[in-house]
């Protein structure tokens, strides 16, 4: 299903600022040569990642889910000084070119990549998280959700990337373990008293979650 206009798509990526460098490179290099290069974030998402780290100004980012490393070097355009940026990856040949393309960043000693099952990763960090990206496999999305809810630091954001899997979701009867498990995640979210929210409709759909204060 066709959720924004291809042409609404390109006048929102003509008046967003473009990517320059590295980011640039690594769009052309994905888009030209991997098999899965829809699973890249767009430009405008990319900036979008860029800002909200920028807004939020995180000492520690976490990312599940690398892929060939864009958003990883989007998100931690934002990061303090101090800061770290720690991103998991299941494939070897994605984590092996994100690693390549972080060397050719210079906030390459902010990120660390790792090499796995983010399951059993995760617990293995012992940080509280200012910034979490979840764009990893969509049936382990409830999973991550609540390795994460606590350990998010007393301001700490979640982002969740295809939160509307391709519109799949809005079929009736859902059909289709990702969109099923996609599904199952927004309404785990939508019913978790601890945390509130907001669906963006930004390409393929975008969650912002934080903790509720009392």
């Amino acid at each position: 299903m066709e959720l924004v206009h291809p042409l609404v798509e390109a006048y929102a990526a003509k008046y967003s600022s473009p990517d320059i460098g590295l980011l640039e490179l690594i769009q052309s290099e994905t888009n030209s040569s991997h098999p899965h290069a829809h699973m890249l974030s767009s430009p405008v998402q990319g900036k979008m990642l860029s800002f909200l780290s920028k807004m939020i100004h995180p000492e520690r980012i976490l990312e599940i889910g690398s892929f060939t490393g864009y958003s990883a070097l989007c998100l931690a355009e934002g990061l303090t000084n101090s800061g770290e940026l720690h991103t998991i990856e299941l494939r070897p040949e994605d984590a092996q070119t994100a690693a390549s393309n972080f060397s050719k960043s210079n906030m390459n000693k902010q990120i660390h990549l790792h090499i796995g099952n983010a399951k059993e990763i995760i617990p293995t960090l012992p940080y509280e998280w200012d910034l979490v990206f979840i764009d990893a496999d969509k049936t382990g999305y409830i999973d991550y959700y609540e390795l994460i809810v606590p350990r998010l630091s007393k301001n700490g954001w979640i982002i969740a990337d295809n939160v509307l899997f391709h519109g799949q979701v809005l079929e009736e009867p859902l059909s289709g373990k990702n969109a099923k498990a996609i599904h199952a995640f927004n309404e785990h979210v939508l019913a978790d008293e601890r945390t509130e929210q907001i669906l963006l409709t930004i390409r393929d759909g975008l969650f912002l979650i934080k903790l509720k204060h009392s």
